[in-house]
């Protein structure tokens, strides 16, 4: 029997050989060269994802699919990328100083961080279920050892075994799910199943209906939506911070990405059934997350839980299956790289070795003895509240919107309620900062030229973003997944 190999398009899978080879390079710089400071890594991998961001801008263009139609570059993928590796590049940043601090200044840090990131991209590229979860296997097991980095604490290493049980647990779903889309349809590739779907009428088919829904399921472990949510504050908690904060941004982008294409390309018939489901995941997951976060003393788990009620606020936008409700997802996504790792970063600039001051009550009085850093840690949290004229009330703005004009107005109502909850939780920090008495002794702060470099960056995101929103929203207009 004769064996086809198909042609390779390796121009397609140029940004993803890149971040791959450079954590191989990375991995065997720290293996052969010991001597060398674990900080020239960070260095190395800085420079690979600004390489690699270039390259990405140069296939802007026509939807290209390559590897036998299983991966397409499009203006969805690109601009997904360009959030990974934003955030990706933002997070290095952070880590180069906080590493050395905690202790556990170890090159393979840099090696996973990049090849969670290809994990990412694959993902967002992914024209076929088996491509999915090869890149959200990558992603995921380089997220389960990342988790579990402060080798010698028992916290890190119960949030890397939760991560990776759960994981694991809900990888099943996905799977199970794959399975029976493929029974039913005898195909993997995600458009060929929609034209299945649509030439046969099996809209109804139990077996479609069955596999949809145990891919929801899989999807919204990794999403953070409610049910499927309780890992979020355990591992959040107990992972390093620098690890918490990019496992907030680009991996819940990557998951989005994921669901995006694979229930508005290849099952956008049954909307009626699946839209449904996501308008009570969505209410729920907003309503649990704020609500619970307002408990919260320690400020990891309170933005672990307000990363759940962000998450209920992307599923709204789910919802409409609109390009508007689309493109207000990719403003989001890209929107809270920027305000949730700029507050993470000031976490980490106030902490020590040993004692990462993670308690609300820690930052009391941090206005009169830290104002800059105060007046900082305020502009993240107003934008996480969505308070104008931050970014994260553009993007709110455009969510609401969407979800109004294709007639979702009770969710938009619940949505803005919980929005008026979030404010609450958010402007306590503030009013600690600013309104008590400091309750202990402020350590010289953990100022580095990188750390300051993200806070730059995360600040002008965060502001430019809330007052010149039209050249993003335009761009992620143009990047609307097309069937």
């Amino acid at each position: 029997m004769e064996i086809t190999i198909p042609p390779f398009d390796l121009k397609s899978i140029a940004p993803i050989i890149l971040i791959t080879i450079a954590g191989i390079v990375v991995l065997m710089t720290d293996v052969f060269f010991k001597k060398l400071p674990k900080e020239t890594l960070g260095y190395l991998s800085f420079l690979a994802v600004l390489i690699t961001g270039l390259i990405t801008f140069s296939q802007t263009g026509s939807p290209v699919y390559s590897f036998s139609n299983t991966f397409v570059v499009d203006n969805f993928s690109i601009f997904f990328n360009y959030i990974f590796l934003m955030s990706t590049a933002i997070v290095i940043l952070m880590s180069v100083n906080y590493l050395h601090q905690e202790g556990v200044n170890f090159g393979e840090y840099y090696t996973l961080i990049l090849f969670a990131t290809m994990g990412m991209m694959l993902m967002a590229g992914a024209a076929d279920l088996i491509t999915v979860f090869l890149g959200l296997e990558i992603m995921s097991i380089s997220l389960y050892v990342l988790a579990g980095f402060k080798r010698d604490r028992l916290e890190s290493n119960e949030s890397a075994l939760k991560y990776f049980l759960l994981g694991a647990f809900a990888t099943c779903f996905l799977l199970y799910g794959m399975a029976l889309l493929y029974g039913a349809t005898g195909t993997t590739n995600i458009k060929e199943i929609a034209t299945f779907i649509t030439n046969n009428h099996a809209f109804s088919s139990p077996m479609i209906i069955m596999g949809a829904s145990l891919l929801i399921i899989g999807f919204g472990f990794k999403m953070a939506s409610v049910p499927f949510h309780k890992w979020v504050p355990d591992v959040y908690e107990g992972a390093p911070t620098s690890v918490t904060a990019f496992m907030s941004a680009g991996p819940k982008a990557a998951a989005f990405a994921v669901f995006l294409r694979v229930f508005l390309i290849s099952l956008p018939g049954l909307e009626q059934k699946w839209s449904v489901i996501l308008w009570v995941l969505a209410a729920l997951t907003m309503t649990v997350g704020n609500v619970v976060a307002i408990a919260q003393t320690n400020i990891k788990r309170m933005l672990a839980y307000s990363s759940i009620a962000h998450a209920g606020y992307v599923l709204m936008a789910i919802v409409t299956a609109s390009s508007l409700g689309t493109a207000s997802i990719l403003f989001y996504l890209l929107v809270y790289v920027f305000m949730n790792l700029g507050a993470f970063a000031v976490i980490i600039i106030l902490g020590k070795r040993g004692e990462e001051n993670l308690r609300i009550d820690d930052y009391n009085g941090l206005g009169y003895k830290h104002p800059i850093m105060a007046i900082v840690m305020s502009i993240f949290m107003f934008s996480l509240a969505g308070i104008p004229p931050f970014a994260g009330f553009m993007g709110k703005f455009y969510i609401f919107s969407a979800a109004i004009k294709s007639g979702y107005i009770i969710l938009a109502i619940i949505g803005v309620i919980n929005s008026v909850i979030s404010v609450y939780y958010y402007l306590r920090v503030t009013v600690v900062m600013y309104m008590k008495q400091p309750t202990r002794e402020f350590a010289p702060l953990s100022l580095s030229p990188y750390i300051i470099l993200a806070l730059v960056i995360t600040i002008w995101g965060t502001i430019h973003l809330g007052i010149f929103p039209s050249s993003i929203i335009e761009l992620a207009q143009k990047s609307v997944l097309l069937q």
